[in-house]
């Protein structure tokens, strides 16, 4: 992973020298774009040299120069619902605003930074976070190791020991465990996760009390007028791995369980992790069976007109910690780095 932040860092470096991605912008920039986002905070890590899922978050005061340099591109700040029919109608060029998971931060620090710019967002919410049911896996492994000096897990069978007493150890080991399990079935992803997080004195319900909205604040946060609510799974499991009615009722059950907590249509979803191993072509036609007008992945592009054939199966652009510049933000909105890194498809749905 270390080496594909490097090969783009570089990709990113070489547009911002030569400044080719503002020449072919008018051919690749397509109809608009969908913005993934996960945590807007100011960024204050624990333990200093340490923050595995820094990735995941952005500052306010970038958010907020963020939004003006989309404004600034010409894009139009629209919903969800109205990005879709501009895809499939037509119309000016636009950027749909979209938040995953329910951080409660996504109210305390974005929404007036939304209000400032006018700026609608989908939040997707995961119900299992909302009633802390769900595994937090990811925050929970980012615990453990910053706990542990070392960790021992079962993966295939294997007992997998690591170093952690360093900051950078503790780096190291995160990145090692967590693509190593990431790899594994899910199963054996929460179970050796939890076993850690048990070994340590990790409480995901405790994370997710500090950190996720409950039922209450996200009915409320849904009624605002800028904020609509999106679906994203019960439990937030990479659907893909599992069997198709496991699939289904994830999809399907947050729907209901959404729309009827909120008292509102919930008409988009998510698909958590939302990579080629998290969702494709079985859980494109599940979300279309469940009611959905249109899911989204976190596969990256920018939205041409080719895809009002694929709602199921958009992609968007993810404005993240790790690339914390509005010069690489505007390569991206460009949607030339997009084009090179699909190789050249503008639609990739397989």
């Amino acid at each position: 992973m270390a080496f594909k932040h490097k090969v783009i860092a570089a990709g990113f470096a070489a547009f911002r020298l030569s400044g080719l991605h503002r020449v072919v912008a008018p051919l690749t920039r397509g109809r608009g774009v969908i913005l993934t986002f996960h945590r807007v905070r100011p960024f204050s890590p624990p333990t200093p040299g340490y923050a595995p899922n820094r990735l995941l978050e952005i500052e306010p005061d970038f958010f907020d120069a963020a939004l003006a340099l989309v404004r600034w591109l010409g894009f139009d700040f629209v919903s969800l619902a109205e990005a879709r029919r501009r895809l499939i109608e037509g119309g000016p060029r636009f950027a749909a605003m979209t938040f995953d998971d329910g951080y409660r931060d996504t109210r305390d620090f974005a929404l007036p930074i939304l209000e400032k710019h006018g700026a609608p967002a989908t939040v997707f919410f995961a119900t299992g976070f909302l009633d802390r049911t769900a595994r937090l896996w990811w925050l929970e492994l980012e615990e453990a190791l910053r706990r542990l000096d070392a960790a021992t897990v079962a993966i295939d069978g294997r007992a997998l020991t690591v170093a952690a007493r360093t900051p950078a150890e503790k780096a190291a080991a995160f990145e090692r465990l967590y693509w190593a399990l990431r790899a594994r079935p899910e199963e054996e992803l929460i179970a050796a996760t939890g076993a850690l997080a048990e070994q340590a004195g990790v409480s995901g319900a405790a994370i997710a009390d500090a950190l996720f909205m409950d039922w209450d604040e996200a009915a409320a946060f849904a009624a605002h007028p800028l904020i609509a609510a999106g679906a994203h799974s019960r439990a937030h499991r990479m659907l893909a791995k599992g069997a198709e009615a496991e699939a289904r009722a994830e999809m399907a059950g947050s729907k209901t369980e959404l729309e009827g907590r909120f008292g509102c249509a919930v008409d988009a979803f998510a698909y958590p992790v939302g990579d080629k191993t998290s969702a494709g072509p079985r859980e494109f036609a599940l979300a279309r069976q469940a009611g959905f007008a249109c899911a989204v992945t976190t596969r990256p592009g920018m939205l041409y007109a080719e895809h009002a054939a694929h709602l199921w199966a958009l992609p968007r652009v993810s404005v993240n910690g790790m690339w914390r510049s509005l010069g690489d933000l505007e390569s991206l909105l460009s949607g030339a780095p997009l084009l090179l890194w699909n190789r050249g498809r503008r639609v990739n749905v397989e």
